[in-house]
């Protein structure tokens, strides 16, 4: 297999399972059309955000690492109107593509975008005593990912799905002596779930247009 073959089967799953989903496809073009980095999830990981979502019912979702709003608008049409979608973000240069991309998929009115560092907004939302969220989606950097968990068991309930991109880094997770700090923030975070009897985790890998790379997956414990 080549990684051509890999993105050519990418492909083949995004015309006979996703040919129906537009809007997604119209944000994704206005994204490439502003330049912003390739480095959003695939139409069809970010179609199965949206089945996660709906298989959950979530009504609240978190979202770290807004981007230009693809994911976020995959999550928010998956959650449907009376959901409530909460994006962080610090980067206004990519926030404003975002606003934009929410405009065209009709969800502006239910997500609401807080610019900053991810950290310190979630630590705002627990201040300010947030609702618990029902589907939290970690895509920021890899470093801090052990803090972004452990903030989110805090804004969490029994049941809640916590989803984590970019967890094989092509095959990097392995290296226990690699001096990247996305590698050993991700290493952390892996150690932290298990260690965790709140949490039940699986974890998988990924070939495709993204290359290799995977997602976690964690429920918090009743």
């Amino acid at each position: 297999m080549t990684p051509e073959r890999y993105v050519a089967v990418d492909d083949y799953f995004s015309q006979v399972l996703l040919a129906d989903d537009t809007i997604p496809a119209k944000v994704l073009a206005h994204c490439e059309a502003h330049a912003m980095p390739a480095i959003q999830v695939a139409p069809n990981q970010g179609k199965l955000l949206n089945l996660l979502v709906r298989m959950k019912g979530a009504r609240r979702i978190l979202e770290l690492g807004t981007l230009g709003a693809y994911s976020t608008v995959w999550m928010a049409l998956g959650m449907g109107q009376d959901g409530r979608l909460v994006t962080l973000d610090f980067d206004e240069n990519y926030l404003k593509v975002a606003r934009e991309s929410l405009r065209i998929a009709g969800v502006a009115d239910r997500v609401e975008i807080r610019v900053g560092r991810a950290a310190e907004s979630m630590q705002a939302l627990i201040d300010e005593g947030a609702a618990p969220f029902d589907f939290i989606f970690l895509d920021a950097d890899k470093e801090n990912n052990p803090q972004y968990l452990a903030l989110a068991l805090k804004l969490s309930a029994p049941g809640t799905v916590i989803v984590a991109d970019n967890v094989v880094r092509q095959g990097q997770i392995l290296d226990a002596h690699s001096d990247g700090g996305n590698i050993q923030g991700l290493r952390r975070f892996f150690d932290d779930m298990a260690g965790n009897e709140k949490l039940s985790a699986t974890a998988f890998q990924t070939v495709g247009s993204k290359g290799w790379d995977g997602l976690s997956v964690a429920i918090v414990n009743s």
